[in-house]
């Protein structure tokens, strides 16, 4: 007995030495391990890299910008289900260990055991708290010493933080394919839904994918997907998260992937969002554009923006169709017997365009057979179902020619439904000549619209804020108010006759008329309205083209323009972006205005951080009503124009689409101001035009400025589209007038001799006047020595000259 009790003692002591052994082994190696592991109170203040998001005026999201897709949401908006789904995927009792999960240690040695000499991997026992320690402190090493360092971490980082931290930051952080980083940004990208739409299937999908999301790619792998998430959904059924009944339904439920698009969310809004973007990354940084998580509020209309596409777009066409047929986008050779598809399917389309691609199987005199591009399935294949149709004549009708001379067989077309013919199409081309559409909001500068050219997808060149154009005529305008602001009346008469400006060592200068004629004296208002270019360079000679630089540059049109005497006919170059802020600065009342595409920018946390409206709001601050002042805005903003003057030049455009250049916008009845402009050899046509609460503005040209053609002028070119739109625009709005300032007074005048009249005059209008400039019993011609029309006085070169303008 004394033996069998010294055994045992002896065994106790052998016992107690190795578990001493044992602690001080593990003591040393957590002491080792602990030497230089990373600072995990890091996790307190992590600022994961998550996406910018830009949204339209109604909230409707226009662009998503980010390197790591993900949007960050706080474990209190993550839902129920969801949270259910992750934790039966990857770690049920989450909630119950420490850091480590010994159940689920000992159950992987088991299957690693079993599956020794197998050639099968091993099972992993990471927890989520395991695996927020790997993905944010470690590497992904496979090794001894980085799992006992997570081990380690694990148990820390969970006597630091709470659970739900815990369980926040892994939800966040962690990539599940397609670019998605964190589950709500995943929610969108893969089933294009908040988290909290997601179902039992939904759900159970993204749960599948944290293991390997390459492995359960939705259009690759969709076996392994579906098998993925049917085990994740009997998880969650075996936990008591949904019922069997639940669970059975979403196992039968198909897996079905709405992928998201990465690009523009609104149709049409292609260029807007890139100058959105181009602005962010100016004004912020890479980083802060890509990871800084800005919620970006623009003053994008969809609906005008749409409207603003269309309009555009068929004005171009419409230029491009009465040239006639060019050629084919390509061709492809024909061989009998081979799929056409295939062949067509790699042929690039344009995306942001409403037309199709085909190609023309057959022709005969009266039609052309064609097949069409085969449609992209959600994985991005072509599907493989051939669709036939026909090019009746009437759909190539344009072309002028018989249908048989325009296409042979193997040429890829663009074509569009023909309307209220199944099955038959219209034939198309994109077209040759370019432009833009600008539609701004007078009062704040707020860019509602704006299209910069036919197509995104061909060419991402924005022509509306980036090529540089000479404006023509629809820069006279800011000539005529610096001459309003400095002494001059619409009524004030200048003699329209022949022009010389000697220029030291160049030919003589010899501005003309569009017509090459010259119609006498006449009023400013003749002036402006009919767009006479030889007026025009003597008011500015008489004015001085150092104060009309000035006006310029107070318009923000140019920083520094030279003071050419041809400068005055839009000889220089600038974007159709500053030309129409101009304008709105003239429907603003002469109060300064800067375009915007930009209302607000927040930062993650939904502090404001840049705001384009500058006004102060007083009173605006008040918790309730107590008898107080009605909330005033303070519009600091500088005046560049006199709003008498303002009215004045506004009124005068009126005049061109009453009488003028612009009659193509007459039809629509509303009170419309504008003006069209040309440039030398038809090269650029351009309409700006606007009206209390809209500016619209508009170029057409080739993108290597070359001669449209004669007549190509902005009034039959661009006044038509501005027509086209502002047709849709203000439908729906009232006509209201344009506000005449404190102090104008309004006289009948004869518009053609600027005297007073009487009512019955048929040339009679109200034109008007600043207080004292009422018209004179007589008058005086500003650039010409007499009154009968004869001997233009001297005029004394100012400086050398470019080309000039035209209407």
């Amino acid at each position: 007995m004394r033996v069998i009790l010294r055994f045992l003692g002896f065994l106790f002591a052998l016992a107690t030495l190795v578990l001493l052994a044992g602690a001080a082994g593990a003591t040393y190696l957590v002491w080792k391990y602990s030497q230089d592991l990373p600072d995990y109170s890091q996790l307190q203040n992590y600022e994961p890299p998550v996406m910018t998001r830009v949204h339209a005026a109604d909230g409707a999201l226009v662009a998503e910008y980010a390197k790591q897709r993900r949007l960050y949401i706080p474990i209190q908006s993550v839902p129920r289900l969801v949270i259910e789904a992750f934790l039966s995927a990857e770690d049920k009792n989450f909630y119950e260990h420490g850091g480590i999960d010994p159940t689920g240690i000992f159950r992987a040695a088991l299957t690693a055991a079993q599956n020794y000499g197998k050639n099968v991997r091993a099972q992993g026992a990471s927890t989520i708290t395991q695996q927020v320690a790997k993905n944010f402190l470690l590497t992904n090493e496979r090794s001894l010493d980085r799992k006992i360092k997570e081990a380690l971490l694990a148990l820390r980082i969970e006597r630091a933080y709470s659970k739900d931290r815990i369980l926040e930051l892994y939800l966040n952080e962690i990539y599940l394919g397609m670019g998605a980083y964190g589950i709500a940004a995943a929610a969108l990208v893969y089933f294009d839904k908040s988290v909290d739409e997601l179902n039992v299937q939904e759900a159970a999908y993204l749960a599948a994918l944290p293991k390997a999301p390459s492995n359960y790619n939705p259009f690759r792998e969709r076996s392994r997907a579906t098998d993925r998430r049917n085990w994740v959904i009997d998880r969650m059924v075996e936990n008591g998260f949904v019922s069997q009944q639940e669970g059975e339904a979403a196992k039968k439920a198909p897996l079905e992937v709405t992928p998201r698009a990465s690009g523009a969310q609104i149709f049409a809004a292609e260029y807007y969002a890139e100058e959105v973007r181009r602005q962010i990354y100016e004004r912020y940084g890479e980083r802060k554009l890509y990871e800084g998580g800005l919620s970006v509020r623009t003053p994008l209309d969809p609906k005008l923006q749409v409207l603003a596409k269309k309009t555009l777009t068929d004005g171009m066409v419409r230029y491009d169709e009465e040239r006639g047929w060019r050629k084919p986008v390509t061709h492809i050779e024909l061989v009998p017997g081979d799929d056409w598809g295939v062949k067509l399917g790699e042929v690039r389309e344009w995306t942001d365009i409403p037309w199709r691609l085909a190609i023309v199987l057959d022709v005969s005199k009266d039609n052309a057979r064609i097949g069409l591009q085969p449609s992209r399935t959600k994985s991005g294949q072509r599907s493989i179902e051939r669709e036939i149709g026909l090019i009746p004549a009437e759909g190539a009708k344009w072309t002028r020619k018989p249908i048989n001379q325009v296409l042979k067989p193997g040429d890829v077309v663009y074509v569009e439904p023909l309307g209220g013919a199944g099955g038959q199409w219209r034939l198309r081309q994109p077209p040759g000549v370019e432009g833009a559409m600008v539609v701004m909001e007078p009062t704040t500068g707020r860019v509602l619209a704006l299209s910069g050219g036919f197509s995104y997808d061909e060419s991402q060149f924005n022509r509306a804020t980036q090529a540089m154009r000479q404006p023509g005529s629809s820069f006279k305008p800011i000539v005529y108010s610096a001459a309003l602001d400095n002494g001059y009346t619409p009524s004030t008469i200048v003699i329209d006759a022949p022009f010389e400006l000697e220029q030291q060592g160049q030919e003589t200068w010899r501005p003309e008329n569009y017509s090459k004629k010259y119609y006498g004296p006449q009023t400013l208002r003749f002036g402006l309205e009919q767009s006479r270019n030889v007026m025009t360079v003597r008011l500015a000679n008489d004015v001085g083209m150092p104060i009309i630089a000035e006006y310029a540059k107070r318009f923000g049109i140019y920083d520094d323009m030279p003071p050419y005497l041809a400068m005055a006919l839009g000889s220089g170059e600038t974007t159709l972006m500053r030309m129409t802020g101009a304008y709105a600065m003239i429907a603003n009342g002469g109060r300064k205005v800067t375009p915007s595409l930009i209302d607000r920018i927040q930062d993650r946390y939904g502090h404001t951080i840049y705001r384009h409206d500058e006004r102060e709001c007083r009173g605006c601050e008040a918790t309730k009503w107590e008898n107080q002042p009605e909330p005033s805005l303070i519009d600091r903003r500088p005046v560049v124009l006199d709003p008498m003057t303002a009215y004045q030049i506004t009124s005068m455009m009126e005049g061109v689409v009453q009488r003028g250049t612009g009659t193509a916008l007459k039809e629509l009845g509303k009170p419309i101001a504008g003006k069209t402009g040309t440039t030398n050899d038809e090269k650029d046509a351009w309409f700006i035009g606007f009206t209390p609460e809209i500016v619209v503005g508009i170029y057409l040209g080739y993108d290597k400025p070359r001669p449209m053609g004669k007549g190509s002028t902005g009034g039959l070119l661009s006044a038509p589209i501005a027509r086209d739109f502002m047709k849709v625009a203000i439908a729906d709005r009232p006509a209201i007038p344009f506000r005449v300032p404190a102090g104008i007074k309004l006289v009948r005048i004869d518009r053609k001799s600027g005297q007073r009249t009487s009512a019955g005059d048929g040339n009679a209008i109200l034109e008007a006047f600043k207080p004292g400039t009422a018209p004179p019993d007589g008058y005086s011609v500003a650039g010409y020595a007499g009154t009968d029309g004869s001997n233009p006085e001297p005029v004394t070169p100012v400086a050398r000259s470019g080309t000039g303008g035209l209407y």
